[in-house]
């Protein structure tokens, strides 16, 4: 018999697991039922830990975020324009890292506090440039729905890096445009160059923080 003992059953490992299996199947073959074949273990034992499919999905995204946060500190002697870039870059790669990455974040709730952190320091840093708490925190909060909307986005045509979904071909899609050319030319505009697009977006995000809220 092998003395070799499995680590316990928790909420963390199993969260772990059903990271480690999304890339694999996608949210929508993400259930209970294959993540406990993963950790080779009876279904039910998992109901211990989360009362349904959402449960789970929020300590995953709660994970993710564990894991993000853990790259690195920001800078102190960031100014707030600086912080709001960092912030939604590491946000992005953190959520391409995963298949359907910004699904499971979007609408999950964060199961600890650990975010509070972070978001404290966001607030800080706008308030001390001069923003009011309402519009540091519509600030903060824009550049971060901005930056979920366009990861959702984008895995839906390139669900992991170097990986294309079907029927995003840029030419076939410009021969069935044919008789709406600005519309077929606004292909690549739409489906390519995701990084640049991205960057630009957030730029023009910024830039309209300042023009609103006006800037010390």
């Amino acid at each position: 018999m092998s003395s070799e003992r499995r680590a316990p059953l928790d909420r963390r490992r199993v969260a772990d697991t059903a990271l480690r299996l999304l890339n694999e199947v996608g949210l929508d073959g993400l259930t209970l039922r294959a993540i406990a074949r993963e950790l080779d273990v009876k279904a039910p034992a998992l109901y211990w830990h989360f009362k349904d499919k959402q449960a789970l999905l929020d300590e995953m995204a709660t994970e993710m975020y564990r894991r993000m946060v853990a790259q690195g500190s920001p800078a102190p002697d960031d100014t707030w324009q600086e912080r709001l870039l960092k912030a939604n870059r590491s946000l992005r790669a953190a959520l391409l890292a995963y298949r359907d990455g910004a699904k499971v974040f979007s609408g999950s709730r964060f199961t600890g506090t650990e975010h509070a952190e972070q978001m404290e320091d966001m607030l800080r840093l706008l308030t001390s440039a001069g923003f009011t708490l309402a519009r540091a925190t519509r600030a903060f909060n824009t550049t971060y729905l901005y930056t979920l909307g366009f990861v959702t986005e984008e895995q839906g045509v390139q669900p992991l890096p170097g990986e294309r979904r079907e029927g995003f071909d840029l030419a076939e899609r410009a021969r069935l445009m044919a008789d709406h050319p600005l519309a077929a030319q606004a292909g690549r505009e739409l489906f390519e160059n995701y990084d640049q697009r991205f960057e630009e977006g957030l730029a023009l995000l910024i830039a309209g923080i300042e023009a609103r809220y006006g800037t010390p």
